[in-house]
């Protein structure tokens, strides 16, 4: 309404009355310039954006200065899950712009995601090598593979698994590893004194 008169909203080339009917907006393709509709230019290798305001690039090129250029990759690579940038293959990892092969020391293997590796059960990490596992008497070998715990009714001091010394009237405890009192006992210090029934 303009100046309590209803004007009709003059449509320039290429738009379309919005949802309000009110105004106007570009047609798929187009984009605002002033009072006008401008054509927007896809270069090669790219496509219209779902909204058709605007371009991306198509998987394995990227915009570089309003172009698409192809992505550049190294040998022993592939293209990433945004198809603008690369990943090197299982077995290699990334050293500035190539992949390198990734030297798996003995006792290892190549962990799941091939970049990296670990080492087999019963050895552990030492820089780039792996060495074993040391298991003390009374000790085994932990579910990490890499480490060891002691059996139960044994603690862990230094690399060594001592037994745990039961003061009477005491049980070795759920963690196995040291000891509570049984019932009716309390813990006073290092013993079990009977409970007061007063």
């Amino acid at each position: 309404m303009v100046d309590r008169f209803c004007v009709a909203v003059q449509l320039p080339p290429n738009a379309h009355l919005d949802s309000s009917g009110r105004r106007w907006e570009c047609d798929r393709g187009y984009r605002e310039a002033g009072e006008a509709c401008s054509v927007i230019a896809v270069p090669p290798n790219a496509f219209l954006e779902p909204g058709g305001r605007a371009w991306g690039c198509e998987r394995g090129y990227r915009n570089v200065g309003g172009a698409c250029v192809i992505v550049a990759m190294p040998p022993n690579a592939f293209l990433n899950s945004s198809g603008r940038g690369w990943d090197c293959e299982r077995g290699y990892r990334k050293d500035r712009r190539s992949c390198v092969p990734i030297t798996v020391p003995p006792n290892a293997y190549l962990a799941c995601h091939g970049n990296d590796w670990k080492c087999e059960r019963g050895f552990r990490k030492a820089g780039f090598s792996c060495i074993p596992v040391d298991v003390p008497p009374h000790g085994y070998l932990a579910s990490s593979g890499s480490d060891w715990k002691c059996e139960r009714g044994y603690r862990r001091i230094g690399a060594s698994c001592v037994v745990v010394e039961l003061p009477a009237n005491a049980h070795i405890g759920y963690s196995g590893e040291g000891w509570q009192c049984d019932s009716g006992y309390e813990r006073r210090g290092e013993g079990c004194n009977a409970r007061d029934k007063s």
